[in-house]
């Protein structure tokens, strides 16, 4: 299986010499960081859904089997975290966000996606920041399955936006013809997330920024 590489904006392959985004600072190894307990996987019962404005008004789903069938691709690319660590230079390997655009496409007046996760967990994102060439479901990092704790089977990255738009123990998309706040959103944190930004908070937003709190 072919797996072209692409590398992010900010990595590189000495760690020391990336740029990093304002106020981070470069992590050694790789925290555990997330909320609520870890899910228990049961393969039997796994699928990965696509929903809301669909083009064709139909909803896509895939087993866990269908699913690590699906175009495979790496992607090397920071990882910034919002509690301020940056993880340099990772290498992402998965399926790719665009491939489940072009398989499940969203209707013409989808603006914004909702990236859904276990226990309900959300995260939204603009469909251009979805659509990235560098945003991919990963299910490994640096060539080894991701484990339990870092967001297996499946977890969102997102390089170009802080961490936490990218959830762990990803279950689904939901297409949006407007925009809707994501779990963390919904408790003050920045609806955009850019890190070069510094977007933290959602009293850092400016007008046009997020849907009303």
């Amino acid at each position: 299986m072919g797996q072209p590489v692409e590398r992010a904006a900010g990595a590189s392959e000495g760690a020391t010499e990336s740029p990093l985004p304002p106020g981070q600072r470069i992590q050694r190894g790789w925290p555990v960081t997330h909320y609520g307990p870890v899910p228990k996987f049961r393969p039997e019962r796994w699928e990965f859904r696509v929903f809301g404005a669909t083009a064709d008004s139909e909803k896509r789903t895939w087993n866990h089997e269908e699913f690590t069938a699906l175009p495979y691709t790496t992607v090397v690319a920071d990882l910034h975290c919002v509690t301020k660590f940056s993880m340099i230079g990772a290498e992402w390997g998965g399926v790719p966000a665009r491939a489940i655009l072009d398989l499940a496409p969203p209707a013409p007046a989808v603006t914004h996606v909702m990236v859904w996760a276990e226990y309900g967990f959300s995260s939204n994102l603009r469909l251009s920041d979805f659509a990235s060439d560098r945003a991919i479901f990963a299910t490994h990092k640096d060539g080894e399955l991701l484990t339990a704790e870092h967001g297996f089977p499946a977890r969102l990255v997102v390089p170009h936006l802080y961490a936490w738009k990218g959830p762990k123990w990803v279950r689904g998309v939901e297409y949006m013809t407007a925009d809707r706040r994501g779990f963390w959103e919904e408790r003050g944190y920045h609806n955009i997330g850019d890190p070069w930004q510094e977007q933290r908070y959602s009293y850092q937003e400016a007008p046009g920024e997020g849907p009303e709190l």
